[in-house]
């Protein structure tokens, strides 16, 4: 009996630790004979704002129903993604889901989150600072969240490449840099 209290206050303070967005929320008529039943449906985003992040999906007859689904749905499907810096993206990366089209590309410190609704609420939930993003394609709130996590699913970061390749991570940073300062000079000239 003393240990259900201690539990659910564990429950509570793990999920605290997670910051939800509601994204969307749609509203449904069925037409029945006394009259119309409603039904929401709802859409959040859940993540720790240091690299991990999921969505989920809730149907209910009531809207704060809808949104409690959505978010168990939501940490149960969460991702991590490598941040360089713990504030922006790796390299520039694509996404699609269905006609929703996402760019996403890596921002120097200071640009803040450019990027539309449903993208901008994947972004904050992420912990990510800095990131210039364009839908293309579908408005879809659904679409547009999908395609977003396909895209972060496609981010690697560099440990992961060298692990790849059989390098080590400085020599592939050296790398980079070095086509950094070409790429500099170049425009130089």
């Amino acid at each position: 009996m003393a240990r259900e209290p201690r539990e659910r206050a564990e429950r509570e303070e793990r999920d605290s630790e997670f910051v939800d967005r509601l994204v969307h929320i749609n509203r449904v008529a069925k037409v029945v004979k006394g009259g119309r039943r409603f039904g929401f449906a709802a859409l959040v985003v859940v993540g720790d704002q240091k690299g991990r992040v999921g969505f989920g999906h809730g149907k209910a007859r009531e809207v704060p129903e809808a949104i409690r689904k959505a978010t168990d749905a939501a940490k149960r499907s969460m991702i991590r993604v490598a941040l360089r810096e713990g504030r922006t993206l790796h390299h520039d990366v694509n996404g699609r889901h269905g006609a929703g089209k996402v760019v996403l590309r890596a921002a120097p410190q200071g640009t803040g989150i450019i990027a539309g609704g449903p993208m901008r609420a994947v972004f904050e939930a992420l912990g990510v600072q800095d990131v210039v993003s364009k839908s293309l394609g579908s408005s879809n709130p659904y679409n547009l969240v999908r395609a977003t996590f396909d895209a972060l699913k496609n981010e690697d970061s560099p440990r992961a490449v060298a692990a790849r390749r059989g390098l080590k991570v400085s020599t592939l940073q050296a790398r980079r840099r070095d086509a950094d300062a070409s790429l500099e000079a170049g425009a130089e000239a």
